[in-house]
């Protein structure tokens, strides 16, 4: 016979269950976990649902509707007209199992996972001063993007609501349009793969073009989600250096020619450096005679303030070794989550079968609206309305800190992009001026998180000026000068006030 069982354990677990998901979940949660961690056994007997309902102050139906999906997932079995029981086919591990990871948290995760988990950067804050690499989204004209993407949106057009073999056709014509006119690039729709971020760009380059083991080149500083998925998918990533003029090929690694090489020649991440045309064509022709693939991340050459876009290494390679990675992020808003690959023709197919197979398309609804959007010129209106937004930020941003700290700072940068690096003349702790101003409210990047190596680590911050109007600049500047001064050494003036 099983034995008789008290309703502690549940009214113990449905104290401690989460509360804003309804009663009924909250009591199907309690249960479950009661199970799990081994507080009602298999075998043991659930209390009816005319006293449970009673002990806990809920309606009896309540109970009804918990116990019925907790007997449909097989966690509870009924006895005819015995009562309701743990399931037999439950036993749970020695020990106390929790919900997560299982149980053991770190110890659970896999090296690679460790090494992902370590090395991460991303931030819970999204948003406000001074995230990088964040528009203002409150000058997004979401009025005419609504009304293109109702018209996606309607029942003639489900065909879009399915999962996508390729990506929308008219988004890759427009994109090669758009492309050849701003970016010297000769491409068909064809070569034009489109993914769901630059991280899942880089993936796919990673999974196609690379085996693990393989090394990688990497831009040191560098954009720190580019190196963790590289690092994620089993390949060694190996740090050059960054100068005036773009990437400084160690003369010593020359020797040892990588599968991939990772550049933002347009504007260097995060030192805003515009790699020289020397570099750029001692770059191809390295990749070219050792069979390298080249990764050109090109962010946010929208909006540069004093010149057009500059021209992709992809247009100017002619033995075909660029991959090109573009995102609409930077420039339209970061929730839309759409980027896109430009592939050799002769690659092409692969990386098309390759997406499909590994990430199940779809979103072709918005698609289809970006493609509309871009071809009656809102994307172009909204750059244009927006590059002297940035300038005139990004100008007030420089000459607020320049005032202060003068000589103590110099700045990487600043013709193009929504971010400033500021750089410190002597060595602070920039990670725990960020750690400061973060307890304030204000976000900052530490220049120093983005080298790979200790020997190149540069001491500063990186910091996002995009959504930040001019009239609410001089509250976070004085947070982060108030910041700088708390671990400022002699040489770098403080804050009085």
């Amino acid at each position: 016979m099983p034995r008789e069982i008290s309703v502690e354990p549940i009214v113990a677990a449905f104290a401690g269950a989460p509360v804003r998901n309804g009663l009924r979940n909250r009591l199907y949660l309690a249960v479950r976990q009661a199970i799990l961690s081994g507080r009602l056994p298999a075998g043991a007997e659930l209390p009816s649902s005319r006293s449970l309902a009673r002990e806990l102050g809920v309606a009896r139906n309540t109970v009804l509707r918990a116990y019925e999906l907790l007997l449909a997932e097989g966690y509870l079995e009924g006895r005819g007209g015995s009562g309701t029981f743990v399931s037999e086919r439950i036993r749970a591990p020695q020990g106390t199992m929790t919900e997560g990871a299982g149980g053991n948290g770190q110890a659970a995760v896999s090296a690679r996972g460790k090494t992902l988990l370590a090395h991460a950067a991303s931030s819970r804050l999204q948003g406000g001063a001074f995230m990088p690499g964040i528009p203002d989204v409150s000058h997004f004209p979401f009025a005419a993007w609504r009304r293109i993407l109702g018209r996606y949106l309607r029942p003639e057009q489900r065909h879009l609501a399915q999962y996508g073999y390729g990506g929308y056709g008219p988004l890759k014509t427009v994109l090669a349009q758009y492309l050849g006119m701003t970016r010297m690039m000769s491409c068909t729709p064809q070569q034009v793969v489109i993914v769901n971020g630059t991280h899942q760009a880089v993936d796919l380059i990673a999974r196609v073009l690379a085996d693990v083991g393989d090394r990688a080149w990497m831009e040191d500083p560098g954009y720190w989600g580019a190196r963790n998925v590289l690092q994620a998918a089993g390949l060694e990533v190996v740090a050059q250096p960054v100068d005036g003029e773009g990437l400084a090929i160690r003369p010593e690694e020359r020797e040892r020619p990588p599968r991939l090489i990772f550049v933002s020649p347009s504007c260097q991440y995060p030192t805003g450096a515009v790699m020289s045309l020397g570099r750029r064509l001692d770059l191809l022709e390295y990749a070219e005679r050792h069979g390298s693939w080249v990764i050109e991340d090109d962010y946010d050459n929208e909006m540069r303030f004093h010149s057009q876009p500059i021209a992709s290494l992809f247009g100017l390679s002619r033995s075909q070794r660029v991959i090109y990675v573009g995102t609409f992020s930077k420039v339209l808003f970061p929730g839309l989550r759409l980027a896109y690959l430009v592939v050799p023709p002769a690659l092409a197919e692969s990386f098309t079968v390759a997406n499909a197979e590994l990430y199940r398309e779809g979103r072709l609804a918005e698609q289809a609206a970006l493609a509309e959007f871009i071809d009656d010129g809102h994307f172009s209106a909204h750059i244009r309305r927006m590059r002297p937004l940035y300038r005139e930020r990004m100008e007030t941003l420089r000459e607020l800190l320049s005032g202060e700290l003068g000589a103590a700072v110099s700045f990487l940068g600043g013709h193009a992009g929504l971010h400033l690096t500021v750089q410190f003349a002597e060595p602070l702790d920039d990670v725990a001026i960020a750690a400061s101003a973060l307890n304030e409210g204000v976000i900052c990047r530490p220049l120093s998180r983005y080298s790979l190596e200790a020997a190149t680590r540069r001491s500063g911050m990186v910091l996002g000026f995009a959504p930040v109007p001019v009239e609410h600049m001089k509250r976070p500047v004085e947070v982060l000068l108030r910041a700088i001064g708390a671990h400022s050494r002699p040489g770098v003036p403080r804050r009085e006030g």
